[in-house]
């Protein structure tokens, strides 16, 4: 009888509408899990994530305003603006999401907001490329790297986002020549991921390569890929008129968002210390909010400078530097 009692009073001090958000996400569950478990321990609100692998515009278009999603997680300020240009998010006002994050790191229309950043850069081959040798991105399409150049895809959305870039800081024409010339430089064949381009200068195949700088840290905690990850360098390029290259992970709100106070809730705590110190250590990610440290493998590769171009311009480039990749052939 003691035991049917307690758990009565239990039941009874239970709220009868449990706080909860749902979260579509693109992100791997095991990258967000700490933060997730971090953030319903300190404010009792459930955050149910369903990661979503493709189609994720589609999806919260098909659901509409029966959409259970309250947010989105995702990588890439392409996948963010497919999003918003899909219809389905919202405008979101805080002022603790303004002074947490950097301006050139949110929608200006307030659609979407950072919460990590990466920065594409040179995985160098220790033994085969002197250090200096790597200077800007313009650089990387002079004959100083025919035959020992390696990258993903062309059409991926980093390399999009860093053609992007080029775009802005020079224009069209330019960027279709820089372009060829990086097409120009490849020792094979574009395919795979960035950590098999690391693979590929530990086999000898290319002496340099296109990279995000997290997956530093994802090869260094595997034992196969920490043994290519040993024979490579990571070098901050930066544009001839600017610092390196940055994106960003990000969230944005739905536009049906059922339970839009506790998925604002979750926003600004993503943007805020404790979140940001969580996504340093556990991704080897650059935190945005000012005064939150990397964490120690992550400021041991180095300092730099960080490029200030708004994402939102990267973003509006998006298509003509697709069409530039295509109309080059960089994949053939």
């Amino acid at each position: 009888m003691l035991r049917l009692s307690t758990l009565a009073l239990l039941a009874a001090s239970v709220p009868a509408f449990a706080q909860e958000i749902n979260v579509y996400s693109h992100r791997q569950p095991e990258l967000i899990q700490p933060l997730v478990d971090a953030f319903t321990a300190e404010t009792g609100i459930t955050v149910n994530v369903a990661f979503v692998d493709k189609g994720m515009a589609e999806r919260l278009v098909a659901e509409g305003d029966r959409s259970p999603a309250d947010l989105i997680l995702t990588v890439d300020i392409a996948r963010l603006m497919q999003i918003v240009d899909a219809g389905v998010t919202q405008a979101v006002q805080s002022d603790t999401l303004e002074a947490n994050i950097p301006a050139e790191l949110r929608d200006p229309s307030d659609h979407w907001f950072g919460l990590t950043s990466r920065a594409r850069v040179v995985y160098a081959s220790k033994d085969r490329v002197k250090p200096g040798d790597v200077t800007t991105y313009e650089d990387l399409a002079s004959d100083k790297w025919k035959g020992r150049l390696c990258t993903r895809s062309g059409l991926h959305d980093y390399n999009i986002a860093l053609l992007g870039a080029i775009i802005v800081h020079h224009d069209e024409a330019y960027a279709t020549k820089w372009a060829e010339g990086l097409k120009a430089n490849l020792a094979k064949k574009p395919d795979g991921g960035d950590r098999d381009q690391v693979k590929a200068i530990a086999a000898g195949e290319c002496d340099i390569a296109l990279g995000n700088t997290y997956y530093m840290g994802q090869m260094l905690a595997d034992p196969e890929q920490k043994t290519w990850a040993d024979q490579v360098s990571i070098v901050f390029p930066t544009f001839e008129a600017g610092g390196t290259h940055l994106n960003i992970s990000g969230v944005a709100m739905t536009k049906a968002a059922p339970n839009k106070e506790n998925a604002l809730k979750f926003m600004e705590w993503l943007s805020g210390d404790h979140a940001q110190k969580i996504y340093a250590e556990t991704n080897y990610e650059f935190p945005v909010k000012a005064g939150v440290e990397r964490s120690e493998l992550v400021k041991s590769w180095g300092e730099f400078t960080p490029d200030t171009t708004p994402l939102a311009d990267i973003a509006t480039a998006r298509a003509a530097a697709l069409k530039i990749m295509e109309t080059v052939d960089f994949d053939g």
